[in-house]
């Protein structure tokens, strides 16, 4: 059959089935001519069909197919001049995956054919490669995006009230024996009923989904028998990765949907880890994919001195070009993708500092941000920034415009040092504590712009920060030179895996200390998929290519003590308003002479000066009274809250603590402590023991007028 082109619409881009054919459109400004091509199989190396497109509207190539139909593979080929001095790599021998596609049939397979110069030759990059890339190509799906979402409805869960738990699709579910082996380690899985038991269960209201943007696994890993695990290494911006998906061609739209539905009706939100700032194509020597062919010189930041290199921000061989109104229309456009058609509910930008790189320098008031801040669809969700990248200039935070959440690298590492018994960490730890004003206050901010965290995937796990002081990353195969040497942590008397009582002791309540501290500070409280039950990565710090046992969830190992206690430590979390404000203190509340909070020292006196200079002091209380929330309900009307007192201890000496007393009388009650998990009692003495190395929450119980002074 002689298939049938009309000359269709420039808009949308992409793929796009109405129900009758599809309409193709690509973005190319350099262009000398586009070939759309058809595929019967994903392992073709020769397309059933070549259609060149002929119409081109506003430097869009585009055509209407009516005979084509949903499940149908494709991919382009573009002419223009292989320049590479100049900018351009057109080279129709390489098959191209469009940028807008919705589903992408499987991996490459890596060949030297899909580099669009000869590997090998005198002139590297400047040669040319005639060798067509197609039989090592994925293909592009052409999408029916028709979908039973019934009365799916965003959770829309307050910041201040959110726990964002980080993971990885794979990595969560596929040794889980609760779910069936048929679906282990994908979308289906995560959406399983005892995984989103386990959710519930902790208290989590979002799940940080590690980039499920289709990725590539970098060819160096590949031969070395590795994987790009994470997905840090995007190549389609609109694609749900299809390894996720339990079934072939185009199923892994279906199964991501399913899961966004299943978590929504759990009230659990769905963010993605989203990789704008770079793709799979790498540097100069990279492959021919994607964008570099489509137009390299529109989608990627060259420098200008000599448009042959790439300006690298983002440490990846390459970034995209914010310069270009159409690569800013390609992240915009896959924004707005995830969260009208695929429900997503936020998103974490991945060194996003690179999206905010106009010239060099970084501008947090960039187009990038002007334009979510006014979009209708994009500043409504939740928005996270990783804020910090390569160049120069490049660690900023505390500098994202309002609407932002930032991931407060600065609160991990002053939390991690103060329990390590480094000195000097008092006065650094209190603003921490308190949310972070001295970060975000002046900017207009809240609380809510730090989200909190002691551990991320990027790092060790909590069980490898309490047991390794230097990284073992001698899996990855590159001499243990990759990874940070900067983690804070400490291994508290052996390295590695220890049977002694007093490490093995000593240990658990500090993953305790570092877990507690983490819920009880104010903004939004992070935590790493896997520590609740003490994940270990045998002290791999950097696991990116480890998609295997060093980076999956050992489901049967699990530490029920840490589960349980951090199931408590959250439940406390949520039923205290004092806890979760979302605007930060201001030292008085009521506009009177009491405090919304209280820095104690051990005799139960207000912290001074002199204390908070003093090096060696590692001991500190909080108090929070119950009338310091900020909360309210439908009507205005505050929610009040408990007095509480965190007290922590970092040093290696027992305290002597005097409490706080109040006119009226009461008792404190001792909530949770990190020493002798799960007692709780009440105290009726003026002083208590707080043990060395622990972390200990009261509340207080009076007659009304104990937050009154």
């Amino acid at each position: 059959m002689t298939i049938r082109v009309w000359p269709g619409s420039p808009y949308p881009q992409g793929a796009t089935w109405d129900g009758e054919g599809v309409n193709f459109s690509l973005f190319s400004e350099h262009a000398t001519g586009v070939d759309l091509c058809l595929f019967e199989r994903p392992d073709d190396a020769v397309e059933a069909e070549r259609i060149p497109l002929t119409n081109r509207t506003d430097l869009l190539w585009h055509a209407y197919l009516p005979d084509v139909r949903p499940g149908r593979l494709y991919g382009y080929r573009v002419h223009g001049p292989y320049e590479p001095r100049e900018g351009h790599r057109f080279n129709p021998n390489k098959l191209l995956l469009d940028p807008y596609a919705r589903a992408v049939s499987g991996p490459v397979r890596w060949h030297d054919a899909v580099y669009g110069y000869e590997i090998g030759h005198a002139d590297e990059d400047i040669s040319f490669d005639a060798r067509d890339s197609a039989g090592s190509m994925p293909k592009c799906v052409v999408i029916d995006r028709a979908f039973t979402w019934g009365e799916d409805r965003r959770p829309e869960t307050p910041w201040n009230r959110t726990v964002v738990y980080e993971t990885h699709v794979r990595g969560m579910t596929k040794t889980n024996p609760s779910i069936p082996p048929e679906i282990r380690g994908t979308y289906l899985a995560l959406a399983h009923d005892p995984l989103v038991e386990h959710l519930l269960s902790l208290g989590v209201t979002a799940v940080e989904l590690l980039p499920v943007h289709q990725f590539v696994d970098d060819r160096h890993l590949v031969e070395r028998g590795l994987a790009n695990y994470w997905g840090y290494n995007s190549i389609g911006f609109f694609a749900p990765h299809h390894a996720y998906a339990t079934r072939s061609v185009g199923q892994q739209v279906y199964e991501f949907k399913s899961m966004v539905k299943t978590l929504h009706r759990a009230g659990i939100e769905v963010i993605l880890d989203v990789v704008y700032n770079h793709t799979a194509e790498g540097n100069h020597l990279g492959p021919t994919l994607s964008l570099r062919g489509i137009d390299n010189k529109a989608f990627y930041r060259l420098s200008p001195d000599d448009p042959r290199y790439y300006i690298d921000f983002s440490g990846t061989g390459n970034s995209l070009n914010m310069l270009h109104p159409r690569a800013i229309q390609l992240i915009m456009d896959s924004l707005r993708h995830w969260v009208l058609e695929m429900h997503v509910d936020g998103f974490r930008f991945d060194l996003a500092p690179v999206l905010a790189r106009e010239l060099y320098e970084v501008n947090r008031l960039g187009t990038f941000f002007d334009i979510i801040q006014q979009d209708p669809v994009l500043s409504q969700v939740k928005l996270i920034a990783e804020p910090w990248d390569v160049g120069p200039g490049g660690y900023q935070v505390g500098n994202f415009p309002v609407g932002w959440a930032e991931w407060n690298g600065k609160y991990r590492d002053c939390v991690r040092r103060f329990w390590r018994g480094d000195p000097g960490q008092l006065p650094e730890l209190a603003f921490r504590l308190s949310g972070s004003s001295d970060l975000y206050e002046a900017s207009g901010r809240n609380t809510y712009a730090s989200v909190n965290f002691v551990t991320a995937h990027d790092g060790f796990t909590l069980q490898d920060l309490v047991t390794f002081e230097s990284k073992h990353n001698e899996e990855n195969g590159e001499g243990n030179e990759d990874g940070s040497d900067e983690n804070f942590s400490a291994n508290w008397g052996v390295e590695g895996p220890s049977d002694q009582p007093e490490v093995v002791k000593l240990r658990e309540r500090m993953k305790r200390n570092l877990i507690a501290t983490l819920i009880f500070s104010q903004g939004v409280r992070m935590l790493l998929g896997g520590d609740e039950i003490s994940r270990t990565q045998r002290g791999n710090n950097n696991a990116y290519g480890q998609d295997n046992e060093v980076s999956w969830f050992d489901w049967e190992h699990r530490d029920k003590a840490m589960l349980n206690f951090t199931r408590s430590a959250l439940q406390i979390f949520r039923s205290n308003p004092v806890l979760r404000r979302r605007s930060f203190f201001s030292g008085t509340f009521d506009g009177g002479g009491r405090k919304d909070v209280m820095w104690v020292r051990p005799d139960g006196e207000e912290m001074t000066d002199e204390d908070w200079a003093d090096p060696e002091n590692r001991v500190l209380g909080m108090l929070i009274p119950g009338r310091a929330t900020d909360e309210r309900d439908d009507r205005g009307r505050r929610i009040r809250g408990d007095t509480v007192l965190l007290l922590l201890n970092g040093g290696t000496r027992s305290k002597k603590v005097t409490l706080p007393r109040f006119e009226g009388g009461g008792v404190w009650h001792e909530i949770l402590q990190t020493a002798n998990p799960g007692q709780t009692r009440v105290i009726r003495r003026e002083a208590l023991n707080l043990v060395a190395h622990s972390l200990m929450l009261l509340r207080f119980e009076g007659d009304g007028r104990s937050s009154e002074r």
